[in-house]
């Protein structure tokens, strides 16, 4: 009897109080006042690249980022990606970003080196570290602060979007046999790659992807190099030229970055800080992954479809390279102290794993074919 006692006043008591917020409901809608429970602040956000839109692997990681972020903050902050030219050109993104007239870029900082040639150590350096190695050196060998303070002055908060891994040395109309063939070629070839290039006797000219195909056709260039087989496979570059070489003396594995504009970033709430961060990681493994799996198979179809006569430099030529290269590295990092210091990190980072990668890596590759 008690029990049945209880159960009738709990339910008299559940429907008095339903009513009761049910009419509370009532009034605050009659009077126009807010819901009970309130959604949270929204962001949107502009991200300008310096590649074409949608272009495989560079384009589509950026747009990887931009959905990534929109996602997993259940649209709180909502991205949207321009390809290079659709808001600004695709060199100038880092300005337009710094002076907030979109919130994010996505390039590499190489691109940037007549701002602070410092900067380019954190895209990549000829005869430097592979993607792994950039990866430990920026998560966990302390590049990465180096790098926010150096963007700092910028108004930018930079992170590692992306990387190509180890690239191709290029596209060439002429045979590459010895040095002598570097000698009045004119090649697009960005950052300290382009420097090596200009102390071999050759002409580094810096274009954007999108004018690479046009540039070379016509002759207004003699080389070029871009990525890997996937992404030169959508360019079509070798409907333009002949020989296709490697390796990638210049950009082992080059790190792509997105920034953000400080002011914005320090906007947002923690927790969309945090997503935007964990997000670059995930787009920064996504893209590696993407070409390892892409790349081959692009190989294969520049090779048994198109033909393309794929060559190895001369070892002369490389060796060569690799002396000019610690020439021009040395002479950047001596150019200011913040450019010392970023080297000198960078420099004892790769060091210090190169003892491992020579009893793992190294040795594991020749040893697995028998």
């Amino acid at each position: 009897m008690k029990r049945r006692d209880f159960l009738k006043t709990a339910a008299v008591g559940s429907v008095v109080a339903g009513g009761a917020l049910a009419g509370c409901n009532r009034q605050a809608d009659d009077a126009g006042a807010a819901p009970a429970i309130q959604t949270q602040k929204t962001f949107r956000w502009k991200m300008v690249t310096t590649w074409p839109k949608n272009f495989p692997g560079l384009g589509t990681g950026a747009e990887f980022l931009a959905k990534a972020i929109t996602e997993m903050s259940g649209g709180r902050l909502e991205v949207k990606v321009y390809g290079a030219g659709e808001l600004v050109p695709a060199f100038e993104i880092f300005d337009a970003v710094s002076r907030g007239a979109a919130q994010m870029g996505h390039g590499s900082a190489y691109y940037w080196k007549g701002k602070n040639p410092a900067l380019q150590f954190f895209s990549t350096m000829p005869f430097g570290m592979t993607a792994d190695e950039m990866n430990g050196w920026l998560y966990h060998g302390g590049g990465m602060a180096l790098w926010e303070e150096a963007y700092a002055e910028y108004g930018l908060v930079p992170m590692a979007a992306g990387n190509t891994g180890v690239q191709m040395a290029g596209w060439f109309n002429r045979e590459i046999r010895s040095l002598d063939d570097l000698r009045g070629l004119k090649m697009r070839i960005p950052g300290l790659g382009g420097e090596v290039l200009k102390r071999a006797g050759g002409t580094p000219v810096n274009l954007p992807g999108g004018e690479l195909f046009t540039a070379l056709q016509t002759g207004t260039i003699d080389a070029t190099e871009w990525v890997g087989p996937y992404n030169d496979l959508a360019f079509g570059l070798y409907k333009a030229a002949k020989y296709y070489y490697y390796p990638g003396w210049h950009e082992p594995g080059t790190t792509l970055e997105c920034f953000v504009n400080k002011a914005a970033f320090d906007a947002l709430p923690r927790d969309l800080r945090q997503i935007v961060r964990m997000a670059a990681r995930a787009a920064n493994l996504d893209m590696l992954s993407e070409y390892m799996a892409r790349n081959n198979d692009a190989l294969e179809t520049l090779v048994d479809e198109h033909h393309v006569q794929v060559r190895r430099l001369p070892d002369d030529v490389i060796g060569e390279l690799r002396r000019l290269s610690a020439e021009v590295v040395a002479e950047e990092a001596a150019k200011s102290p913040q450019a010392t210091k970023i080297y000198q990190a960078y420099r004892g980072f790769l060091d210090k794993v190169v003892r491992w990668d020579d009893i793992s890596e190294r040795t594991y590759l020749n040893v697995r074919e028998g």
